[in-house]
């Protein structure tokens, strides 16, 4: 276990955020884990895991609790399937590359996402037609009061588009320590059809492609678009794409004729954040060391000494230009720590 006082967290934030915590403290099992629980009242504790999915605005007066339970088993297999056990404290896209590596699919298409394990099913993340839920199982979390263990089944999870009960109901109730995932051992299921994934298989003259192809296709689009946050600090996607009644996008269609869509069910369709945000030309643009990707209009960016508060700012201008133009609210999909 690892204790610090006044500690700087840039370094624990991808966005590079500097800012302090009162105290720090990492634990590396279950049983530290639930000693920290019984020492500090859970109302005093900070979860973090990765620090891929947080805008820090402001010093954070509680105590840092750092998971970082590492470790990834073949829990049992069967004929078809194989059920791998990932700690919380995980890197996931080594993790993705390890279950590759074992001839594991279905995590391909999730590849470099950044973030641990453990925080994957509290969003639920996804990309390229893939969600984390396809592949889920179960997860165990303790409980941060009782320190009771509890499973929680996919059901249960109440799994939604970068949803689940992990921030509703049982928001800020438990601590993720590990996840299940059912993976195919063979006859992969291969999911190409979404974004640039052909092309790029295309473009590498792949006729009949591997689970890691997959995942090699995914990296090299995602680099292509997304900056490496140990470079240029960000948080991958900023805002969720937003999911509006077919009858409001029959009416923006007639206005924005060229508008992509991709239909969620008859009476709903998905927009894509990224374009709402290039089409009204905030792709590129620069608000002092804050900014929009050049490449991606969806992920901001810490040029360097940007402040949580400079890309909040930011971040709440394109939400009332898209709201203005296109009357659709933008949800942001980090967590802001205000």
């Amino acid at each position: 276990m690892e204790h610090h006082k006044n500690f700087s967290l840039k370094d624990y934030n991808t966005f590079g955020i500097d800012v302090s915590a009162k105290a720090f403290v990492s634990v590396s099992s279950v049983e530290e884990l639930k000693e920290v629980l019984q020492q500090v009242y859970a109302h005093e504790l900070f979860v973090l895991g990765g620090g891929s999915n947080i805008l820090l605005l402001k010093n954070i007066d509680q105590t840092i609790l750092h998971i970082n339970l590492k470790g990834r088993i073949l829990e049992r297999e069967d004929e078809n399937y194989a059920y791998v056990r990932a700690q919380a404290g995980e890197n996931w896209h080594e993790f993705v590359r390890w279950c590759i590596a074992h001839n594991f699919g279905g995590l391909e298409n999730l590849s470099l996402i950044p973030g641990n394990v453990g925080t994957s099913p509290i969003q639920n993340i996804g990309a390229y037609g893939v969600e984390l839920k396809d592949s889920f199982v179960s997860c165990e979390a303790i409980h941060k009061q009782t320190l009771q263990t509890k499973i929680f089944t996919k059901e249960e999870c109440h799994f939604g588009y970068r949803n689940s009960t992990f921030k509703n109901e049982n928001k800020d109730k438990f601590i993720i320590t590990s996840v299940l995932f059912r993976l195919a051992k063979k006859q992969h299921q291969l999911h190409t059809g979404y974004g640039a994934i052909l092309a790029e298989l295309e473009k590498e003259n792949v006729d009949n492609p591997s689970i890691e192809d997959v995942s090699d296709a995914v990296i090299a689009i995602r680099q292509s678009k997304l900056p490496n946050p140990k470079e240029l600090g960000n948080s991958g996607s900023f805002f969720k794409n937003p999911i509006i009644p077919k009858l409001a996008f029959d009416k923006l269609v007639e206005k924005f004729p060229e508008m992509p869509s991709y239909p969620v069910s008859t009476n709903e369709i998905k927009i894509p954040a990224g374009w709402l945000i290039e089409k009204t030309g905030f792709k590129g643009c620069r608000r002092e060391d804050a900014g929009v990707h050049k490449n991606q209009a969806l992920v901001l960016v810490n040029y360097g000494k940007a402040t949580g508060e400079d890309i909040y700012r930011l971040a709440q201008e394109i939400q009332k230009k898209i709201w203005d133009v296109f009357d659709i609210h933008l949800e942001m999909e980090v967590n802001v720590i205000k």
